[in-house]
């Protein structure tokens, strides 16, 4: 048996009600916090292994990407300056696996969300083309390509809480430390 729920709210100065059926939220919300973790895990991992295989012909860097933005990007010259930055490297490596590795375990989502969507908007910014409206269109997309998608999901991760469901949140949120601190729970959930 499926349990029903009503969300009323307000968007965009609209009245919004509707009924949805709690039993499948949690089911997608769980299942879309693992497929986006693996996502970015994936993403970090990949490069991770292959900076600290030994092979120094091996290393990953961001300097291929920063180095090769499209044409007319109005941050061109910025991204430029970061390229073979080790520090660049390392945020990005680490920022990536970590991140996703938070959101798999559903642990600190809420933070993890939050910097997940910020990543996603510099590569999305790094994609900006000097095209039709003046940087609009990126190299994947007509404004929206597969890092803002990225974004709007961890936002939806995030604003949900889903690390409440079948993750580490739920259990942190039990600890006397954040029961004592509600102000936790943002960075949780």
């Amino acid at each position: 048996m499926s349990a029903k729920a009503t969300l009323e709210t307000e968007i965009l100065g609209r009245s919004v009600r509707f009924d949805y059926s709690e039993h499948w939220i949690g089911y997608s919300l769980f299942l879309m916090r693992l497929v986006m973790g693996w996502t970015l895990f994936q993403g970090g991992i990949t490069k991770l292994v292959t900076y600290l295989d030994g092979n120094p012909q091996n290393d990953w860097t961001a300097a291929g990407y920063l180095m090769n933005v499209p044409d007319g990007n109005p941050l061109m010259g910025l991204w430029g300056s970061m390229a073979g930055n080790p520090l660049i490297d390392m945020l990005n490596m680490w920022g990536l696996t970590l991140t996703g590795l938070a959101i798999i375990l559903g642990a600190f989502v809420r933070w993890s969300a939050f910097w997940g969507a910020i990543m996603m908007l510099f590569y999305w910014l790094a994609s900006l083309t000097g095209g039709l409206m003046a940087g609009l269109p990126v190299a994947h997309g007509w404004v929206v390509d597969d890092h803002i998608v990225y974004a709007v999901l961890l936002f939806g991760l995030g604003a949900f809480g889903a690390g409440r469901i079948l993750g580490v949140d739920a259990y942190l949120e039990q600890l006397e430390v954040v029961r004592s601190n509600p102000w936790l729970k943002y960075l949780l959930g």
